[in-house]
């Protein structure tokens, strides 16, 4: 398109839109002049006088004017409405009365029982294991009972027969066998550390009697004094073990721990000299064990109670047997359950725990499990939400009494705090009490 064609067609454009212009401006000025007072009607198109009574135009509703008006009616009501109830200024008292002036919440004093407690991670497992150590000089002695050494001379016992990593020995069992011969378990505190024969007395002689009577052996009284009855007993102890019939029982003849036991690793190896660990063991049931942190120290004793919870989310009772004296610090990122950077670290104590209901623990051998210790347990206290204590200026806290519509702060001395409730007592607290919850 050349710049002349570009011009014509802008031209003619703008005459179009003068044309469209002119052509409203004189249908306006038309309807004017019909509908001024006075003005004579218009001629028709065909020449012909208008008639006398002409039908007056019809005229469009103008809906702006329609929403004025009914805004204008809403505004003079609110006015009104306003007027009477006095929101927007005078009847100050009025809007006082009327604003709510007890607390947004309430709840009940309630008479309960409050057990204190505290969730802490712990381990199931079958407790600490100690190991079982060849004695220094097996069966030196000849007239010992231990284990005699092989005619081919020393350290040429070897050992014979080795028990399998989770099996119990129990008493009278046999541990562990040297050339053939077993070396028994026997229940007790004190190791055989000597040779006892008849004329020896004492609590070790008391213990391996205690033992030979529970394996059935008779002829002798369980004392601390050994004598020619108990001498007897164990040649015929010796002879079901395969051993020399000598009377006598020394330090290599038997092993002595506090019951029946579990054997963790076997360390020693068949056709080897006995020497060093042998094996390690723990006892038979499982229990829990609790690195816990010195804080909750108080939270602990022997006989209290713990929930524990089992990862396939089943609980059972346990109860803390044991509780170390000695705080050990446990570095961070440790197995101890330390927290913190940099080194740090958090003094533990070791806790034990023992599961009476061992059936309850289905077939884990060793798991992570939740305890939860049952601190303090407080009956028949009064107990309110922690929430709905109120801190008082000059001190200790107090709660909103509500009665009849009225509040009442009434001072409370606290008790424990378990399960988001906490204990209350004071003049005036009484069951049944509605309290205020501030927030």
């Amino acid at each position: 398109m050349t710049l002349q064609d570009r011009t014509d067609r802008t031209d003619r454009t703008e005459c179009t839109d003068r044309t469209v212009r002119t052509d409203h401006t004189d249908r306006t000025d038309r309807t004017d002049r019909a509908d001024r007072p006075g003005a004579r009607p218009a001629a028709r198109p065909d020449g012909n006088a208008p008639s006398a009574d002409p039908a007056p135009p019809r005229r469009r509703r103008r809906p702006l004017r329609t929403a004025l008006v009914v805004l204008a009616a809403l505004v003079v009501a609110g006015a009104a409405g306003v007027a009477a109830t006095g929101t927007l200024g005078g009847g100050g008292d009025e809007q006082a009365s009327a604003a709510p002036s007890g607390p947004p919440r309430t709840a009940t004093v309630e008479q309960r029982t409050l057990t204190r407690t505290q969730t802490v991670a712990g381990t199931l497992g079958y407790g600490t294991t100690t190991p079982v150590v060849a004695p220094a000089s097996s069966g030196a002695d000849a007239g010992s009972g231990g284990p005699a050494r092989n005619a081919d001379g020393p350290g040429s016992e070897i050992i014979t027969a080795l028990p399998g990593e989770g099996d119990t020995v129990r008493r009278g069992g046999s541990v562990y066998s040297v050339d053939d011969r077993r070396v028994p378990l026997l229940y007790g505190s004190i190791p055989l550390y000597r040779t006892l024969r008849v004329g020896s007395e004492g609590k070790d002689v008391a213990m391996l009697e205690k033992n030979l009577a529970a394996l059935g052996y008779t002829g002798f009284t369980a004392d601390d004094a050994y004598t020619e009855g108990t001498a007897e007993a164990v040649r015929a102890w010796q002879e079901d073990l395969g051993r020399e019939q000598t009377g006598t029982v020394g330090p290599g003849e038997a092993v002595v721990a506090p019951g029946a036991r579990r054997v963790a690793e076997v360390k020693a190896a068949l056709g080897t000299v006995p020497t060093g660990e042998i094996l390690t063991w723990s006892g038979t049931e499982r229990a829990v064990g609790v690195d816990l942190d010195v804080r909750y120290e108080d939270l602990v004793d022997q006989g209290t109670k713990a929930d524990v919870e089992l990862p396939d989310g089943t609980s059972v009772e346990a109860t803390v047997t044991e509780v170390g004296t000695a705080a050990t610090a446990a570095s961070s990122g440790g197995n101890g359950g330390g927290q913190g950077s940099g080194g740090s670290s958090n003094a533990t104590l070791a806790v034990r725990l023992s599961v009476k209901d061992q059936k309850k623990l289905g077939r884990y051998q060793a798991a992570p499990v939740e305890v939860t210790l049952r601190a303090e347990t407080r009956k028949d206290v009064l107990a309110v939400p922690v929430e709905a204590l109120t801190a008082r200026r000059e001190g200790g806290y107090a709660v909103q009494a509500v009665r009849g519509g009225e509040v009442e702060y009434l001072p409370v001395k606290l008790g424990i705090f378990a399960g988001g409730l906490v204990e209350i007592s004071g003049d005036g607290i009484t069951a049944g009490l509605t309290v205020g919850v501030p927030r």
